[in-house]
């Protein structure tokens, strides 16, 4: 995937295309993010876990290309029936790691943490708000930048397709916050485990 990554990069400087460079290369700064954590703070990456952040980059470069010379348009907004879904699930996935990274520290300081407790039920609640509350910043993000390159006259590197969209990516934002909160607790333990062990809690 990450190779895939490296040739969309490749592609949207052949089409000179900006909002796909941009796009490919963030996704692919997002699949180091597993090999810094475990190499640089030594908290444990196991392969599912990194499976999982690499799929919800590597899904949402591909969408913002299509795939060249099979597809006449990205699959956010250019290729009928599979542009209806890909956004929901890229954004269900996407907020699902962000669950994960929000869930593994809250989880890390509640279990490690003579001071603090937290009923799992609020945990849960916890989660579904970070979650929401990225998902916002993230869409207010979209919103800002559709608007200055309108005002620049530049293409955009990130598009909003309206109120009701919006609406929609929320939801399914939500979506993936709802599963993480329902079973973060069986795959994040090992790395809340050394969460706290990294702030001193454990």
């Amino acid at each position: 995937m990450e190779i895939s990554l490296v040739g969309l990069l490749f592609v949207g400087l052949e089409r000179g295309s900006v909002g796909i460079i941009v796009n490919a290369g963030m996704c692919l700064a997002v699949t180091q993010i597993p090999p810094i954590l475990e190499r640089d703070y030594e908290l444990p990456m196991d392969p599912r876990l990194t499976l999982w952040i690499t799929t919800a980059a590597f899904l949402h470069g591909v969408g913002v290309v299509g795939i060249p010379g099979l597809t006449d348009g990205n699959f956010y907004s250019g290729v009928p029936v599979v542009s209806e879904y890909w956004d929901h699930i890229t954004h269900a996935l996407s907020s699902s790691v962000v669950a994960a990274a929000g869930y593994a520290t809250v989880r890390a300081v509640d279990e490690h943490s003579e001071d603090v407790y937290l009923p799992p039920k609020f945990i849960a609640v916890i989660i579904l708000l970070f979650v929401l509350a990225f998902a916002v910043l993230w869409e207010l993000l979209e919103f800002g930048i559709g608007v200055a390159a309108t005002e620049f006259g530049t293409a955009s590197v990130l598009t909003q397709y309206g109120v009701y969209d919006t609406l929609k990516d929320v939801v399914y934002n939500s979506i993936g916050a709802v599963i993480v909160a329902l079973w973060g607790g069986v795959y994040l333990t090992d790395i809340s485990d050394a969460i706290a062990e990294r702030l001193g809690l454990a």
